[in-house]
C-alpha cells in the first residue's frame, strides 16, 4: 500500500463501474496529484452479458474476465472486503482475502459495489439454485448441464433420465431468456454426439412472475422471444412463480410440479447488502441515492453509480416523467463511469461537478447461435430487428463495449473460430474438486490406517 502524503481516492468494487472510473481518473490525473485504490474481493471484473455465451461455450471464460492489476497498473489494487466507513474520520475498514482487518484512511470515495442476486426464503433454493451473476455460476452451469446428460445417456433408469434433462430457469428478463436459449442451443448440439439422449427427451422450462418475459425490449419484440423460444420446445410460464424446489422437486404456484437436477435463478438482482452497514442515504430499494452529478446526496467527497446508485434519469424527466430513475444496464454503468472519474477530478481540483445525463439507445438480447431481439433508439424513433440481424446487433454492441482492446479482439477471435469450427461440448466439472482423484490415491488404505492408528496408541 502507498505511504505517502498523497490523498486518496478510494474505489470500493472493481466491477463495471469500479474499473472504468478509476481507469478514467487514472487517465485524467496529474503525475502524483493522488492515490487510487480500488477494493474488491476478486482481482477482475466481469463482462455479464456474455455470461449466457460463456455457459454455452462460444466465448472462453478467460475472455470475460479482465484483470484489474493489468488494467490499472498505476493503481493500488486489493483482494478483499471493505467492511465498515467511517465518514467522520474518512476511514475505510479493509477485510483482506487472509490476514486480520485493518484501517485505510481516504479523501474521496467511489462506492460502486454493484448487485447481487435477489432471492427469496424458498424451501430448497439456496441448496439447489444455481446464480448466473459470475463467470464461476457460469462455467459451473455448463459443466453441469453437459453432465446432466452423461447421466443420462449412462442409465436406463426412466425417472434419474427425466430428472437429469429437465431444465429449470426462474427468470425472463435479459439474463434468464438469454441463459435458456444458449444453454438449449447447446444442449441441443451436445445431444447429436450421444446415442441415448436426444433433444426430443429434454424438457426446458422458463417461469416469470411476470406476464411478459424481456421487458427491456418491448413487448412486441419480448411477444416474440416468447414464441421463437416456444418454437425451439421451451415451456414458459408467466404470472406464477417457484413456491419449492427441495430436492430439485420444483413446485410453482400455478400447480405445476416437476423433478430437476438444475434449477437456474436469474429473477433480478438488488443492491449489494453490504451498502447498509456504510451510514450513506438509501432509496426505498436499497440503492445509495444520487444526485444528478453521481455525487451521493448529502456529501461532497462521496460518489456512487451503476447498479448500486439510484441515479435521477434527467432525460425522462425533462420528457415528464417526475419519478424517472436510470436502470441497472451496461449502457448507463459505462457512461455513469466515464461521468463519475470526471467528476472526482474536478471535486478534488475544486472544480464544478457535471450532471449525468444519457438518453436510452435501446436493448439487444441473444437467444442463442443466429437468434435474437434488438431496439435501437435513433432520436423519436424505435428501430425494432429480430432473428439473425438483432444478434449480429448484439453481438456488435457487446462486442464493443467489451474493456479494453485485449479482450475485444480476443472476444472476437472466438467469434470467428466458431463460424468454421464446432461447438466443444465436454464438460470439465471435475475442475470444481480437482484433487478428489488425487485424494483418493493417496489416502491411507482402511486397514493400513487402523493398524496406525493402533501403534499410535499403544505408544
Amino acid at each position: 500500500m502507498s505511504t505517502t502524503e498523497r490523498p486518496r481516492i478510494l474505489v470500493v468494487g472493481g466491477g463495471y463501474v469500479g474499473l472504468y472510473a478509476a481507469r478514467r481518473i487514472l487517465k485524467k490525473m496529474r503525475y502524483g496529484e493522488a492515490t487510487v485504490t480500488v477494493v474488491d474481493p476478486r482481482s477482475y471484473m466481469t463482462y455479464q452479458p456474455f455470461l449466457p455465451e460463456a455457459a454455452a461455450g462460444n466465448i472462453s471464460p478467460r475472455h470475460v474476465v479482465v484483470p484489474l492489476r493489468r488494467v490499472l497498473p498505476k493503481a493500488e489494487v486489493l483482494t478483499g472486503r471493505v467492511t465498515t466507513i467511517d465518514q467522520d474520520r474518512k476511514v475505510a475498514t479493509i477485510a483482506p482475502l487472509v490476514g486480520e482487518a485493518y484501517e485505510l484512511p481516504f479523501d474521496y470515495l467511489v462506492i460502486a459495489m454493484g448487485a447481487v442476486s435477489r432471492t427469496f426464503p424458498i424451501p430448497g433454493l439456496a441448496e439447489q439454485g444455481i446464480g448466473m451473476k459470475g463467470i464461476e455460476e457460469s462455467i459451473g452451469l455448463r459443466n453441469h448441464v453437459l453432465e446432466q446428460l452423461d447421466k443420462a445417456d449412462s442409465t436406463t433408469d426412466e425417472e434419474i433420465r427425466r430428472k437429469a434433462l429437465t431444465f429449470v430457469f426462474i427468470g425472463g428478463g435479459f439474463a434468464g431468456a438469454e441463459t435458456i436459449g444458449e444453454v438449449e442451443d447447446m444442449a441441443r448440439d451436445a445431444a447429436k454426439y450421444y446415442k441415448n439422449v436426444s433433444r426430443e427427451d429434454m424438457r426446458f422450462v422458463l417461469v416469470d412472475a411476470a406476464d411478459k418475459i424481456l421487458p427491456e425490449v418491448g413487448p412486441k419484440l419480448g411477444q416474440y422471444g416468447k414464441e421463437h423460444l416456444e418454437s425451439r420446445g421451451v415451456e414458459i410460464y408467466l404470472s406464477t412463480s417457484m413456491d419449492s424446489c427441495v430436492d430439485g422437486h420444483v413446485v410453482l404456484k400455478n400447480g405445476l410440479e416437476v423433478d430437476s437436477n438444475t434449477i437456474v435463478w436469474t429473477a433480478g438482482v438488488k443492491p449489494n447488502p453490504a451498502l447498509a452497514r456504510f451510514g450513506l442515504p438509501l432509496g426505498p430499494r436499497g440503492h445509495v441515492d444520487c444526485e444528478p452529478t453521481l455525487q451521493v446526496k448529502g456529501t461532497d467527497y462521496i460518489w456512487a453509480a451503476g447498479d448500486n446508485a439510484q441515479v435521477p434519469d434527467l432525460v425522462g424527466r425533462k420528457a415528464g416523467n417526475e419519478n424517472a430513475w436510470c436502470p441497472p444496464n451496461a449502457q448507463h454503468a459505462l457512461r455513469q463511469a466515464k461521468v463519475l472519474g470526471d467528476n472526482v477530478i474536478s471535486g478534488m481540483r475544486g472544480f464544478p461537478q457535471k450532471e449525468y445525463e444519457h438518453a436510452n439507445k435501446g436493448a439487444v438480447a441473444g437467444l442463442g447461435l443466429h437468434k435474437g431481439v434488438a431496439m435501437i433508439v435513433m432520436g423519436k424513433m424505435k428501430i425494432k430487428l429480430k432473428g439473425r440481424l438483432a444478434w449480429y446487433m448484439h453481438r456488435g454492441y457487446h462486442g464493443m463495449a467489451m474493456p479494453t482492446f485485449n479482450r475485444k479482439i480476443r472476444v472476437f477471435a472466438d467469434w470467428t473460430l466458431g463460424m468454421f469450427l464446432k461447438r466443444e461440448v465436454v464438460s470439465l466439472g471435475a475442475m470444481e474438486n480437482p484433487r478428489e482423484e488425487f485424494y483418493e490415491a493417496a489416502k491411507p488404505a482402511p486397514v493400513a490406517a487402523a493398524k496406525t492408528e493402533e501403534k499410535a496408541k499403544a505408544s
